[in-house]
């Protein structure tokens, strides 16, 4: 049967360039579909994928600054994506982690959302993002916190319209439960693994790539290392760079952005790779393992699926993971790591990391659209 197909993500631009738009690049490669977004300046990016397609927007696209963040107009989203028409397509596909699945569909359509996470500012991070927010205090607070709630409840009416979840992991299949109490079929997101070259010889460095944002917590990598002694090369740009040149000490390099190529030779010679953000996924973690290099991360969220931790699995470990956000519990984890550094195999590491290859991600969620396109139409 010949289906016309629509792909809704959230945003497009040259600086939303992570995992969930490494998924919807993925996907177009194996479906034809219609592009839809809330914004759209890919589109005439010449060192684009999307440059000069066709991608239906929304009004927030005229909004002045929209280009360096339409987040800053948080209360027009929900409205924006409902203005989407998309009444011609047999199957919607979202790519969600804000208001995406929000999109008006009829009886007839089968809506199937991959889910990167339920919205977390109004769920699990609110209250983090209230402290650290310029408007979460005084009157503005009292304000924020009830666009909040208004937002949890938009949220929760607009799953409705999904007919089948896919969720990134487990970890985020638990959080859909908690929010929508809705099943989630989990099929991991695509990491380029191959774009990794093994290499089983490393040098005396521990590495770390992030935006420089306050929840990857790179400060607290920082201070650790600080304590360590040890040496530790910080990649990456972001409103933390000046914070954390100014704590590092003489150990630490920093060397703000750098290119893809610069990247991989830096993460395929690293002692270890170190990583304390909490997410729902995390790729950075499993492209250091495709190196055959070990990884040190916080063991929550996504990343307790994707790190196998030495002490457990022994020689088919690919790192260790620590409990706490704090830099004693980094400190410690690294010196775990060089305690139980003499039993990882590099190889394991690599072995593992091809589970979450782009081809096991085309196979399940083809596999997938057809499963539930087939259940649909028997309804």
């Amino acid at each position: 049967m010949n289906l016309k197909y629509a792909l809704v993500h959230e945003w497009l631009t040259p600086k939303a360039t992570g995992g969930s738009e490494l998924v919807v690049q993925e996907i177009l490669k194996h479906i034809d579909a219609d592009l839809y977004a809330l914004i759209d300046f890919e589109s005439v990016n010449p060192n684009s994928y999307l440059y000069r397609r066709k991608i239906g927007t929304t009004f927030l696209q005229h909004f002045p600054f929209a280009k360096n963040g339409v987040q800053k107009y948080l209360p027009f989203l929900p409205i924006a994506i409902e203005q989407l028409d998309l009444h011609e397509y047999d199957v919607i596909l979202s790519s969600y982690h804000a208001v995406a699945k929000g999109v008006i569909t009829s009886p007839h359509q089968l809506h199937i959302c991959y889910c990167h996470a339920p919205m977390r500012y109004v769920w699990d991070m609110t209250f983090e993002y209230l402290r650290n927010s310029r408007v979460g205090h005084g009157i503005a607070g009292i304000f924020t916190r009830y666009l909040l709630h208004q937002l949890r409840q938009w949220d929760v009416i607009s799953s409705n319209r999904v007919d089948y979840f896919i969720a990134n992991s487990h970890h985020t299949a638990r959080r859909i439960w908690r929010c929508y109490r809705r099943s989630a079929e989990v099929i991991y997101p695509p990491v380029e693994v191959d774009r990794f070259s093994y290499e089983p010889q490393k040098q005396d460095y521990y590495l770390t790539v992030s935006r420089l944002v306050g929840y990857k917590k790179i400060p607290l990598i920082v201070q650790a290392f600080n304590q360590l002694d040890l040496p530790l090369v910080v990649i990456g740009s972001g409103a933390e760079l000046s914070t954390i040149q100014k704590i590092a000490k003489p150990n630490i390099k920093i060397l703000g952005w750098q290119p893809d190529d610069v990247v991989e030779q830096y993460m395929k010679q690293a002692k270890a790779f170190v990583y304390a953000a909490y997410e729902d996924f995390g790729i950075a973690p499993v492209e250091a393992q495709a190196c055959g290099t070990p990884v040190i991360a916080y063991g929550a969220g996504g990343t307790a699926e994707t790190v196998r931790d030495l002490r457990e699995y022994q020689s088919q470990g690919t790192g260790i993971l620590f409990p706490n956000q704090t830099e004693a519990a980094i400190v410690e984890a690294v010196q775990a790591f060089e305690q139980h550094q003499a039993i990882f195999q590099p190889e394991a590491s690599r072995s593992f990391a091809m589970n979450f290859h782009p081809d096991i991600f085309k196979q399940r969620y083809l596999d997938f659209i057809d499963r539930a396109y087939r259940e649909f139409q028997s309804r």
